[in-house]
C-alpha cells in the first residue's frame, strides 16, 4: 500500500476510517442545515444570529477542554467515544423532530447547539488521542492526516447533499440523517477487537494533573507558537459556514443548493491538502507557518471575488492551505507530545482551535452585517497574515538553527541550539520545530 494510505493496513483503523467518514458526512450536512435554518427561517438573515449559534456550539471547549483531555489520558477511550457518539446522535434526533413538527424556534437551535458543544468538548480530545491506539507510533502522522482527509471527503459530500436535501424536503430530515450516521461510528467501535489495538500509556490518577499539563505546554515554545497562530486563524478566518452563507445569500443572491455547493467546492482543496500532508510525513513548525500565511493570502483573494463562481473557485486554494495548516498542526501536536500528556496537550489545542470560535464568530458576524460579507472574510485574512509573519520573525529570533556537514560522514547531520535562555525546548523538540 502506498505511503499516503499506510494506516489502512491496520484493521482497527480501517473500521474507524469507514465509520467516521459516514458520521462526518452527517455532521457536515447538519452544519449546513443548521446555519441555513437560522439565517433564512428563524431570523431576518442575521449574521449575528448565526454567530451566536456557532459560539454556543464551540464555547464549551473553552471551559471543558482541559478536563476532557484529562479524561482522555486517564480512562478507556473506546468506551468514552461510544457514550459521546450516542449523545450527539440523540441531540441531532431531538432537533430534527422539533423542526419536522414545526415547533423549532431560534432559542431551541441555540439550546441544542450548546448541548452539542458540551458533548463535543468531551468527545474531541478522546477522538484525537484514540487514533494512537489504532496504528503503531511510526504510522501515527499518516493516520492523523488521513483522519483529516476523511473529514474533508465528508465536507466534499455533505454540504452538497445537504443543500439539495434542504431544497427538496427541508432542514428537519437533514438532522435525522445525521442522527442515524452516528450509529456507524458506534458499530465500528463495537467491531474492534481489543487485541488488535495498540497500547498507549494512561495517566495515573493524581493531584495537580491539569497544572502538570499546563506546565508541560508552557515549557514547549514550539507548541505555544502553534497555538497562537491557530487561535487567530480559527477565531477570525475559519468561519466558512457562516461567511459563505452571508456571501451566497446577501452578496450573490443564491439559494440553499448554491450555498451547499460552495462547501463542497472548498472541500476539493481541503481533501487535496489533507492527502498531500499525509504523503509528506512528519511536519515541522515552518510548514505550519507557511501554510497559515498562504491561507491568509488566499482568503484575501476570495474576499475580493466579483461573482458567485469566481468566489467558488477561490475557495479551492483556501481549502487546500487550511487543511495543510490544520493537519500539520494537529499531527505535530500529537506526535511531539509525550504519550501520557497527549490527551491534555490535544485538549489545549482543541480548546484553542474550537474555543476561539465563540470569541471570533459573533464579531465576524457583526462585521458581515455592518460592513458587508466581504469584510467578514477580509478581516480574518489580514489578521492571519499578520500573525503568521510575526510567528516567523519570533521563531527566527528564538531558535538558532544551523545545518552542518560532519567531515568524512556519509550523511548530513543537524546541530540545533536554542539561543534564548528562557527557551527550555529539548533538543529533539527543537529538531521538530526546525
Amino acid at each position: 500500500m502506498t505511503t499516503m494510505f499506510a494506516s489502512l493496513r491496520y484493521r482497527p483503523y480501517r473500521l474507524w476510517f469507514a465509520g467516521a467518514l459516514l458520521a462526518n458526512v452527517g455532521t457536515w450536512m447538519q452544519r449546513v442545515a443548521q446555519d441555513w435554518l437560522v439565517y433564512t427561517d428563524l431570523s431576518a438573515e442575521s449574521g449575528i444570529a448565526i454567530g451566536v449559534v456557532t459560539a454556543l456550539q464551540f464555547l464549551p471547549a473553552l471551559v471543558l477542554g482541559p478536563y476532557a483531555g484529562l479524561l482522555a489520558d486517564r480512562l478507556p477511550r473506546r468506551g468514552l467515544l461510544m457514550v459521546t457518539q450516542a449523545l450527539m446522535g440523540l441531540l441531532a434526533l431531538g432537533l430534527g423532530l422539533l423542526v419536522l413538527l414545526g415547533t423549532a424556534t431560534l432559542w431551541h437551535v441555540w439550546l441544542f447547539a450548546l448541548g452539542l458543544g458540551i458533548v463535543s468538548a468531551l468527545d474531541n480530545p478522546v477522538r484525537q488521542t484514540f487514533v494512537a491506539e489504532l496504528v503503531p507510533n511510526d504510522t501515527l502522522p499518516n493516520a492523523v492526516a488521513l483522519n483529516s482527509a476523511s473529514f474533508n471527503a465528508a465536507r466534499l459530500i455533505g454540504p452538497a447533499v445537504a443543500g439539495l436535501a434542504i431544497a427538496a424536503m427541508g432542514a428537519g430530515w437533514v438532522f435525522i440523517v445525521n442522527a442515524v450516521s452516528f450509529l456507524f461510528t458506534i458499530l465500528a467501535l463495537t467491531l474492534m477487537r481489543q487485541g488488535d489495538l495498540f497500547q498507549v500509556p494512561h495517566a495515573v490518577r493524581g493531584k495537580g494533573q491539569l497544572r502538570e499539563g499546563w506546565a508541560y505546554l508552557r515549557g514547549r515554545s514550539d507548541l505555544v507558537l502553534i497555538l497562537v497562530v491557530i487561535g487567530v486563524a480559527s477565531a477570525f478566518g475559519l468561519n466558512f459556514q457562516m461567511t459563505s452563507a452571508m456571501m451566497a445569500r446577501s452578496e450573490f443572491g443564491q439559494g440553499a443548493a448554491d450555498y451547499g455547493i460552495l462547501g463542497s467546492i472548498l472541500a476539493i482543496g481541503s481533501l487535496v491538502g489533507a492527502l498531500l500532508t499525509a504523503r509528506l510525513g512528519r511536519p515541522r513548525v515552518r510548514r505550519i507557518l507557511v501554510a497559515a500565511l498562504a491561507f491568509g493570502v488566499a482568503s484575501g483573494v476570495m474576499a475580493l471575488a466579483p461573482s458567485y463562481w469566481t468566489y467558488a473557485v477561490a475557495t479551492i486554494p483556501v481549502g487546500f492551505f487550511t487543511l495543510m495548516m490544520l493537519t500539520s498542526a494537529n499531527t505535530y501536536m500529537q506526535t511531539s507530545a509525550a504519550p501520557e500528556m497527549r490527551g491534555r496537550v490535544m485538549a489545549f489545542y482543541l480548546m484553542v482551535l474550537l474555543g476561539s470560535t465563540p470569541v471570533g464568530s459573533p464579531l465576524v458576524g457583526w462585521i458581515g452585517e455592518v460592513l458587508g460579507p466581504r469584510w467578514s472574510i477580509g478581516v480574518g485574512a489580514i489578521l492571519t497574515v499578520v500573525v503568521a509573519l510575526a510567528g516567523m520573525a519570533w521563531a527566527r529570533r528564538r531558535w538558532d538553527v544551523e545545518l552542518h556537514y560532519v567531515p568524512g560522514a556519509a550523511r548530513r547531520t543537524q546541530r540545533f541550539q536554542v539561543t534564548s535562555a528562557a527557551d527550555r525546548v529539548a533538543a529533539d523538540e527543537t529538531a521538530h520545530a526546525a
